[in-house]
């Protein structure tokens, strides 16, 4: 994970967006949009459908929800493992194998 927070640093440097628009809000605001157009690949198709006819979109709109969901952990400073990790641990409590089966 820390190569890929890394990768999306440089690119946000080398073009000087580094600063602009990295707030929080804002990152918040383009995940959902990007989450979005990721749902839009689904629309007025049953999934398999959607799947044979949108692969390549999906997989771009992915990779830009995975880049903003790393730019705004960075932005408010949380580490991915560790919060990925506690929240699958809360979820383990929450929904038991044993009573989700």
């Amino acid at each position: 994970m820390d190569t890929i927070k890394k990768e999306v640093h440089q690119f946000l440097v080398e073009r000087g967006w580094e600063n602009q628009y990295q707030v929080p809000k804002d990152l918040a605001i383009s995940l959902t949009l990007e989450a979005t157009e990721l749902l839009e690949c689904f629309q007025w198709k049953s999934d398999k459908e959607a799947v044979a006819q949108n692969r390549a979109a999906m997989s771009e709109e992915l990779a830009d929800v995975f880049i903003y969901a790393t730019q705004l952990a960075t932005a408010l400073d949380l580490d991915i493992e560790t919060i990925v990790q506690e929240k699958l641990a809360k979820n383990a409590t929450k929904y038991p194998p044993k009573s989700v089966k």
